[in-house]
């Protein structure tokens, strides 16, 4: 399923989402220009697990050096799919989740479900040498404060079905529901299979993301509710 618009629209301008989407192009294209350097790039400024776990690794690096890679790995993708798929994602949903939550609180809580994305990473893939780089933990995040706000939302999606494409807009927590749920199945696999067969895509990432979305929304809903009880 492929979303393309939600029915909710904006009371302002998305200016913070804009900005997310402008650097995260602008990061892109000046990793285009690396060349033979971009994976030495990413080891740096991804996060690379195994840094962590290993002391002798770890002692190479300083207190910065090891927690600068969980905000910048944030603005990095490893190619245009990567890239255009998750800016959709943002997109479509961080405009209302900006609207609500006002524009410096909305910064504050994507870095905030960037770093909770990067950490569950961290913890459930101590050995690996591959460097975690994309904003699909943020942008997941997003989508669980999303998924808690706005429950009444549909989505619009392009759904495949054999050779033809059928468009329905469905529930938002249905959609949000169905996406995180192949998240969690396929992160409990790739704890399972230690294989490359679930290799590739930081799961936990992501799943860690929502949670910590999904607690910033009930949050949310829960102070409006009080000062609704207060008038």
């Amino acid at each position: 399923m492929f979303p393309l618009y939600d029915t909710i629209r904006s009371r302002r301008p998305a200016v913070v989402t804009k900005a997310l989407v402008i650097l995260n192009v602008l990061v892109f294209f000046y990793e285009l220009h690396l060349g033979d350097r971009l994976q030495e790039f990413f080891l740096y400024y991804g996060i690379v697990p195994i840094r962590y776990s290993r002391q002798e690794l770890a002692e190479y690096f300083t207190f910065f050096q090891q927690i600068l890679p969980f905000f910048t790995s944030m603005f990095l993708h490893g190619g245009w799919l990567h890239l255009i798929s998750n800016m959709w994602m943002l997109w479509i949903f961080g405009d209302n989740v900006e609207d609500r939550l006002g524009r410096w609180k909305f910064l504050l809580f994507y870095v905030s479900f960037g770093l909770a994305g990067g950490i569950l990473h961290l913890l459930t893939d101590l050995h690996s040498v591959k460097p975690m780089i994309g904003a699909s933990g943020a942008i997941a995040g997003v989508m669980g404060a999303y998924f808690i706000m706005f429950p009444h939302a549909r989505v619009m999606t392009a759904v495949p079905i054999f050779v033809f494409i059928t468009f329905l807009e469905i529930p938002v927590p249905v959609f949000l529901a169905f996406w995180f749920l192949t998240q969690f199945f396929s992160g409990a696999l790739s704890l399972i299979d230690q294989s490359d067969a679930f290799g590739g895509v930081a799961w936990w990432a992501h799943i860690g993301g929502f949670a910590a979305g999904m607690v910033i929304g009930i949050l949310y809903r829960r102070s409006k509710f009080r000062l609704n009880l207060l008038k």
